[in-house]
């Protein structure tokens, strides 16, 4: 069965790191010093979404009522202590799958709204780099960001997968939205941060990826996946 899975494509934020939390907590604390409030409720229908005008920060203003420029936010927030990030592990069941995927002979990507030196920095950190066989990430693409299906379909070329025969992991609507456009089948896991959204995009929804197997992604290709995995 497997034989009919030509790759797995993993989003990284919240996914195989929860960089997500740690990102909110400057956000809101950034957003405390000029006198404002941001409920995680409001943070969360952001994730995944591209940058730039139009993006995640003035999507995030206009659901506050907010007139923060970037640019102050963008000062305070880059004073605010990021050592934690560098100490994350990789979430639950993220090796065990890559060594599965291995085994099985399904290749792995990252599709990602990060930059690539992000990305490479916490692979290389974690040693995990060298387990996937593409990373793309928004500077790959021009900078279009998720629910833009782009960083997808760059992810599949450089795989030479056909992406109706690919899954995407995705913790983030946006990011599940713009894996469907791509044309892939989808897994949910909601993070901590995203556990309020709602999954339309999403073929399955999981806790974690402890209950993914290689097994269940191929029948998901296959249209013989059960309503959770």
């Amino acid at each position: 069965m497997t034989a009919s899975l030509e790759a797995v494509v993993f989003d990284f934020d919240g996914l195989i790191l929860d960089t997500e939390w740690s990102i909110y907590e400057r956000a809101a604390a950034t957003f405390g010093d000029h006198g404002h409030d941001l409920p995680v409720e409001e943070w969360s229908a952001v994730v995944g979404l591209t940058d730039g005008p139009g993006g995640w920060y003035d999507q995030l203003c206009d659901r506050l009522g907010i007139g923060l420029a970037r640019a102050d936010f963008d000062r305070v927030y880059a004073s605010k202590p990021r050592a934690d990030l560098d100490l994350l592990e990789p979430l639950p069941g993220v090796v065990a799958l890559l060594d599965a995927l291995h085994i099985a002979g399904v290749p792995a990507a990252i599709a990602s709204g990060s930059s690539g030196e992000w990305l490479a920095g916490h692979l290389r950190r974690l040693a995990l780099l060298e387990r996937f066989d593409a990373v793309v990430g928004v500077d790959r693409v021009g900078g279009v960001g998720k629910p833009a299906p782009d960083v997808y379909l760059a992810a599949c070329a450089d795989l030479g997968a056909e992406p109706s025969r690919s899954v995407a992991l995705e913790d983030s609507a946006h990011g599940a939205a713009a894996a469907r456009a791509a044309g892939l089948a989808v897994v949910a896991v909601p993070s901590r941060l995203t556990r309020s959204s709602t999954f339309d995009h999403a073929d399955r929804v999981v806790h974690s990826l402890t209950e993914v197997t290689v097994a269940d992604l191929a029948a998901l290709v296959l249209g013989q996946g059960s309503d959770h995995l």
